[in-house]
C-alpha cells in the first residue's frame, strides 16, 4: 500500500501564486537566507520549505506547516493538469505492468528443520502473508496475513517477519502511518493470536536467539537513526528491555543480525566507509558483546562463524577488492586473522555465506557477479557456470547451518528470474522456479547488448542494452537510460517487467554503469565519490554520447529519456544541467539536488554517514567548493 499522502484538501493563498488555473506552474514565494561558510556567502531563497519540525511530521504528517502543504498541492496538481490528456495512456500501461504480474504468486519454500516457510499473495491483495507448510510440501498454515492486519489503516508496511528458533513464535513488525518507525509483536502459530509483547520505535525487524527466548533489535532516535541495540525477553514489558549497546557517533548506523550457524548475534556499527562488529554468544547465560576489531577510518569487514573459527570478509591491508581471512573463535583480533581467499586485483568479493561444511562467497569479475563455493576440509573450490554474457545474480542462504544446498536466483534482460537450489557437494542444480509472466513474454523477441563508452578521461563506461528485435538501429528510436551512481551499489542487468511496455514501443532501455558503484570493482566506486564526483556525471553523459554516435545509432541527441532517483536523482539534476542537449526528458524520482545545503546541515540524522561519501562542507573548504560546484539546485 502506497504511503498516504501528507496534502489535506484546504489550501492557503499564501505561499504561491498561481495566475492562470493548473496548467500553469505554481511560482513559490522567495524568502531569502543567506548563509556565510569559509568566507563564501550563498542565499537559499526557498529555505522555508524545510519543515524545521520535521521530527513531528515524521510521525504525524498532519502537523506539515500550512504554507509549506499549500505550495506542494499546488505543485501535484499542476502536474495532474498536465498529464491529464495522458491519463488513457496512462491506464494502458498499467493494465499491461499489471498483467505481467501473477497476483496470486509465492516464493519458493524455505526449509528449516520439520517446516518450510514462504510468503504468497492472494489475487487482488496489496500485502504478503506469511506461509508455513510441512517441509514435504503438505498443511499450509498462514501465520501472518498483511491484508487482514492492514484492513482499516490508512498505511500499513511490514518491517520485518521471523519465526522463532523453535518453530513456536513469530516476529513481525510494521510501520502503520508511513513514518519508519516500527512496532514489534510476538504471535504464538499454535493459537494464532499475539502476545502482550509491543516494542516501539524499532528499525525493522528483529533476530531471535537460538534458544527461542529472547529478541534482537536496533531502535530508532528521534533523529530516525538506528543508534541503539537493545535485548527483549518474551513476554515482558518493552521497559524491561536491556540496552546491549549504543552507538556515539552519529556518523554510524546499527543493526543487529545473526549468524547463518545462529549461534551468535552480531551487531554492526558503518558508516559508508568503515565498520566495527560485536559478537553476542546466544548460548551463554549472559553475554558480553566482544568487538571483533576495533574501527579505524575506511577499514571495512563482515563476520560468518563456521564451528571453532571466524570467517571475515575485509578490505585489511590495502586488499582494494576484499579478502577472506579466517580467525580463532577464542581470539579474533586482527592479529590472528590468517589468509584464506587472497586479494585479487580486479574480482570483488562482495559477500559470503558460512555453512558447516561449505562458504560460499558472491564475487564480481569483468563486470560479471559469480557464485563460488569452497569446501571446508578440503578447501577446494569451484564456481557455477551460466551461459548469457549479461546477467544478474542473488544469493539466499536461507535458515540452515549443516546443509549441502544454497539458493540463488539468476535473471538477465531478456530472462525473467529464476530460482535455483544448488547442492554444493554433488553440485546438481535443481530449478525451482521460474518468475510467470502471466500475459506472456517470447525470449526470442528481445536482444540484449552490453557496450564501452569511453568517459572524458578515457575510462571505459560499461552500458547494458535492451531492445526489440524489430527496433531500428538508425538514430530514429527514443531511449530510456538510468543510472545511479553512488554508496557503491551495483545496477544489476536484471528482468524488469515493467520496462517491456517501453521497449515494446520501441524504445531503447540502457543501464549506464557509472562511477560511484562497483561494477568494475572497488576503485570504480571510489572514483565516483567525493572529490571525484563529478566523474558520476560525465561517464552518464559519455554513456549518453555513445548510444547516439554513428558506430552504434541506437538513438539520437534529444531523444533520451534519462531516470533516476535519490542519489540517482542528483545524477539527473547534474546532467540536466551539464548536457541539457542530450535529453528529450528528465524523470528525477525523490531526488537529492540540494546536497549543498544538506550537507551543511548536520541536525539531520543522514548527513554525518554522508559525509563520506560526498564530503563535508562544513569542516572542509574543498569539499564545500567541490559540492557547490555541482550540487544541482546550486547550478540552475
Amino acid at each position: 500500500m502506497a504511503p498516504r499522502s501528507i496534502l489535506s484538501p484546504k489550501r492557503s493563498k499564501r505561499a504561491v501564486t498561481q495566475s492562470d488555473g493548473p496548467k500553469t506552474p505554481p511560482v513559490a514565494l522567495k524568502k531569502p537566507v543567506t548563509r556565510l561558510t569559509h568566507g563564501i556567502s550563498s542565499t537559499d531563497d526557498y529555505h522555508w520549505l524545510r519543515d524545521d519540525n520535521w521530527q513531528d511530521v515524521m510521525r504525524d504528517p498532519s502537523v506539515l506547516h500550512a504554507d509549506i502543504r499549500t505550495y506542494l498541492e499546488a505543485e501535484n496538481a499542476y502536474t495532474e493538469a498536465l498529464l491529464a490528456h495522458t491519463q488513457p495512456l496512462q491506464d494502458t500501461l498499467f493494465a499491461e505492468m499489471k498483467g505481467r504480474i501473477k497476483e496470486d504468486d509465492s516464493s519458493v519454500p524455505t526449509p528449516d528443520g520439520d517446516f518450510a516457510y514462504y510468503t504468497s499473495y492472494v489475487v487482488g491483495g496489496q500485502h504478503p502473508r506469511m506461509c508455513r507448510q510441512a517441509r514435504d510440501g503438505t498443511g499450509e498454515v498462514v501465520l501472518l496475513d498483511g491484508d487482514a492486519l492492514a484492513e482499516g489503516k490508512a498505511f500499513f508496511e511490514f518491517g520485518g517477519m521471523s519465526h522463532s528458533p523453535d518453530h513456536q513464535l513469530v516476529a513481525w513488525s510494521a510501520d502503520e502511518n508511513g513514518s519508519e518507525f516500527c512496532t514489534l509483536r510476538i504471535r504464538n502459530i499454535a493459537e494464532g493470536k499475539d502476545l502482550d509483547d509491543q516494542v516501539d520505535d524499532v528499525a525493522g525487524g528483529a533476530s531471535w536467539s537460538i534458544d527461542s527466548r529472547d529478541l534482537f533489535y536496533s531502535k530508532l532516535d528521534e533523529n530516525h537513526r538506528p543508534s541503539t541495540v537493545y535485548r527483549h525477553r518474551v513476554g515482558t514489558d518493552q521497559a524491561q528491555d536491556e540496552l546491549i549497546y549504543e552507538e556515539a557517533d552519529p556518523g554510524f548506523f546499527v543493526n543487529v543480525g545473526p549468524t547463518q550457524s545462529r549461534r551468535f548475534m552480531v551487531i554492526s556499527a558503518s558508516d559508508h566507509q568503515s565498520s566495527e562488529h560485536y559478537l553476542i554468544d546466544t548460548q551463554a547465560p549472559d553475554p558480553a558483546p566482544l568487538l571483533i576489531s576495533a574501527r579505524r577510518p575506511e577499514m571495512e569487514y563482515d563476520v560468518e562463524h563456521q564451528n571453532d573459527r571466524l570467517l571475515i570478509l575485509t578490505n585489511v591491508d590495502d586488499a582494494e577488492d576484499f579478502k577472506i581471512v579466517e580467525a580463532p573463535l577464542d581470539s579474533p583480533e586482527p592479529a590472528n586473522w590468517r589468509d584464506l581467499v587472497p586479494h585479487k586485483p580486479g574480482r570483488l568479493i562482495l559477500s559470503h555465506t558460512a555453512f558447516k561444511d561449505f562458504m560460499v562467497r558472491l564475487e564480481r569479475e569483468d563486470g560479471l557477479p559469480r557464485i563460488v563455493i569452497t569446501e571446508t576440509g578440503t578447501g577446494a573450490e569451484h564456481a557455477i557456470s551460466f551461459d548469457e554474457e549479461a546477467y544478474s545474480l542473488g544469493l539466499s542462504a536461507g535458515y540452515e547451518y549443516d546443509t549441502d544446498w544454497v539458493r540463488f536466483t539468476y535473471s538477465s534482460m531478456t530472462t525473467p528470474a529464476q530460482v535455483y537450489d544448488y547442492n554444493m557437494r554433488t553440485r546438481e542444480r535443481v530449478l525451482r522456479k521460474t518468475q510467470e509472466i502471466p500475459s506472456g513474454h517470447d525470449v526470442a523477441d528481445y536482444v540484449t547488448r552490453r557496450i564501452m563508452a569511453p568517459s572524458h578521461d578515457g575510462e571505459l563506461v560499461p552500458v547494458s542494452i535492451l531492445y526489440h528485435k524489430d527496433t531500428k538501429l538508425d538514430g530514429s528510436a527514443p531511449c530510456h537510460l538510468y543510472g545511479y551512481g553512488a554508496y557503491g551499489m551495483a545496477m544489476p542487468a536484471s528482468f524488469s517487467t515493467t520496462v517491456l511496455s517501453i521497449v515494446d514501443r520501441g524504445f531503447v532501455h540502457a543501464i549506464a554503469h557509472v562511477r560511484g558503484g562497483k561494477e568494475r570493482g572497488y576503485g570504480w566506486y571510489k572514483k565516483g565519490r567525493l572529490e571525484h564526483k563529478e566523474n558520476t556525471f560525465k561517464d552518464f553523459i559519455a554513456a549518453g554520447e555513445a548510444l547516439c554516435s554513428d558506430e552504434y545509432k541506437f538513438t539520437s541527441p534529444g531523444k533520451i529519456i534519462a531516470r533516476g532517483g535519490s542519489a540517482g536523482g542528483m545524477l539527473m539534476g547534474a546532467v540536466a544541467n551539464m548536457a541539457p542537449h542530450l535529453f528529450g526528458g528528465i524523470i528525477a524520482q525523490v531526488p537529492f539536488v540540494d546536497v549543498l545545503n544538506t550537507m551543511l546541515d548536520d541536525t539531520l540524522p543522514l548527513t554525518p554517514p554522508e559525509w563520506n561519501e560526498w564530503g563535508n562542507p562544513i569542516a572542509s573548504p574543498e569539499a564545500y567548493k567541490t559540492i557547490a560546484g555541482y550540487s544541482p539546485y546550486d547550478n540552475v
